[in-house]
């Protein structure tokens, strides 16, 4: 990685949609070196490009983060059965006071409620859950 590979991931972040074309001329190189640097970047798993979705114009009333804590040796366990409910967004293992973090967007309070009560409740591990509910989003995804 080079000062050339994060001005294209920021151009990227800013626009995942940017041809090759308008990266070349932004950072001053080729469209041929933009396209090789990124089929590099995204084969060696340094980036992914993917659209990130304005969650609350696509019905999504409530998201949270929640907190697990788990039992002796259960975080990753936990993690993973987590990882596949399409309610998760995010999933991550963590050091703290809680285990696990989850990222969740669903309809509504109620959804939240029966996500935490049926999908996250019931999993073996699971101890105890602490949900933030979001209140109002500043920023979406960060820059490099």
């Amino acid at each position: 990685m080079d000062e050339l590979d994060l001005k294209i991931i920021g151009i990227l972040q800013s626009d995942g949609r940017a041809s090759n074309a308008k990266i070349a001329r932004a950072v001053g190189v080729s469209e041929g070196t933009v396209r090789r640097r990124l089929r590099r970047l995204i084969k060696e798993d340094i980036v992914h490009v993917v659209a990130v979705p304005n969650l609350e114009k696509m019905g999504y009333g409530t998201t949270a983060l929640i907190g697990l804590e788990t039992g002796p040796g259960k975080s990753d366990a936990v993690a993973e059965c987590i990882a596949d409910l399409d309610e998760a967004h995010y999933v991550v293992v963590a050091t703290g006071p809680y285990d696990v973090f989850v990222w969740t967007a669903l309809e509504s309070a109620e959804s939240l409620g029966d996500f935490l009560r049926t999908r996250i409740g019931v999993i073996e591990g699971v101890q105890k859950t602490q949900t933030f509910v979001t209140l109002s989003t500043k920023k979406r995804f960060t820059r490099v």
